[in-house]
This record gives structure tokens, sequence and C-alpha cells, in this order.
């Protein structure tokens, strides 16, 4: 099992159904595979801490991400090498309101440049 962490502002979104993906940035750590159970918190390590979904999700994809963040908007998003052509949707996918939300959201929390990460994809059972 492999457990994330998420803001508060993406709680209702992934209890809905509408944001069943993350995108991480690569570390030392272990991300999740294919198969693995997710358990999916909000709050770690405070007394606030929940799970947010129960039964946990099952990693049903993880893919290569890279996002080009501009000082004005996202310029570019590549998953496995393929461009994203609808940006907004992506966002929207993402848990934003909106592209210019996920374009801040982006810019305060890693910058403008570009971002090498992992897009971890969930739902309630493995397609194999």
């Amino acid at each position: 099992m492999v457990a994330y962490n998420f803001q508060s502002q993406f709680v209702d979104a992934i209890e809905s159904g509408a944001k069943s993906h993350t995108v991480r940035r690569m570390s030392k750590r272990r991300h999740a595979r294919e198969g693995d159970r997710l358990q999916l918190y909000t709050g770690m390590r405070t007394k606030a801490c929940r799970k947010i979904l129960d039964p946990d999700p099952v990693c049903l994809k993880v893919q290569s991400i890279v996002l080009e963040v501009g000082d004005e908007s996202i310029v570019a998003a590549e998953i496995d090498g393929t461009p994203v052509n609808d940006l907004a949707a992506f966002a929207s996918s993402d848990g934003f309101e909106s592209l210019e939300t996920f374009h801040r959201f982006w810019r305060m929390f890693h910058g403008v440049g570009i971002f090498h990460g992992k897009l971890i994809a969930w739902g309630t059972e493995c397609h194999e």
C-alpha cells in the first residue's frame, strides 16, 4: 500500500470521483505501481488526519508527466510523451476549477519551469 496526502481543497473532488488521479514529483520514495491499493488522506501528520476514500482504491496506471509552467500560463503538458491537447480538461480532471487555478497552484508550489513527475490514476478495480 502507498499513502498519499491531499490538501483539503481536493477532498470533495476525490470523494465525488471527479478527481481520480494525482500528479507527484519524482522522489527517492517509491510511488504506487499498477495494482497497488492506495490510501488517500488529508491532513496527514496532524490531529485532523482522515482517510478520504474507504475502501482503498486501486492504482490503475502510472505514467510519466512533464509540465511546462510559464509566468502567465501552463505552456504545455505531456503524458508518456504524448502532448495534452486540452489543458483545461486536464486541469478539471485534476480537481481544479479552471486552467488558471491549475496554473496558479503549480506556479506557487513548483515555480516556473519544467516539472517532471508521475501521474498516478486510481479506480475501484484493477483492469488486467
